[in-house]
């Protein structure tokens, strides 16, 4: 099945390794991916032993995914495969011993478009 060139493309591809990294603390590093008028999306990298610099408080609903390694995160410990989900008004300061990878969206609300 091929696609229809007929309509402009709704979809944006980005290779992830290509996004610029920028330091957001001694041994944490986020790439910020496409963003729409909907949600942005971020992918983070932690080295073993470091944490959020400050505490990460949602307006809106966000949402990561554990790549690899494993977040401690409030108490509890999410490995590879953890879909984690907080609601508008919550708030968390992940950590890792071993290090870790997270995707992670957030939902933007009709101020932020």
């Amino acid at each position: 099945m091929s696609e229809s060139t007929d309509t402009p493309m709704l979809k944006t591809v980005v290779q992830v390794d290509d996004v610029e990294p920028q330091e957001v603390a001694p041994g944490i590093v986020r790439r910020r991916l496409q963003r729409t008028q909907y949600a942005r999306g971020w992918l983070i990298d932690f080295a073993a032993g470091t944490e959020w610099p400050e505490t990460d408080v949602h307006a809106t609903e966000e949402r990561y995914f554990v790549v690899s390694g494993e977040v401690i995160d409030g108490g509890e410990r999410h490995g590879p495969g953890s879909y984690v989900v907080f609601a508008p008004g919550s708030r968390h300061r992940p950590r890792t011993e071993s290090g870790a990878r997270m995707l992670g969206i957030t939902v933007l609300n009709e101020r932020d478009h």
